[in-house]
């Protein structure tokens, strides 16, 4: 799945969150999101 290229990363994050994801990693501008819930699943944006 694509996301809307008017989403910030900020607010990716902040949504993530609420959804039980955690910021695991950053390399420049890259961020990998986890979550444990229902088996581990990532994110990267």
């Amino acid at each position: 799945m694509k996301l809307p290229r008017n989403v910030s990363a900020q607010n990716l994050v902040k949504a993530s969150k609420k959804l039980g994801y955690e910021v695991t990693r950053q390399t420049g501008s890259h961020i990998r999101l986890t979550t444990l819930q229902n088996g581990q699943h990532h994110i990267t944006s």
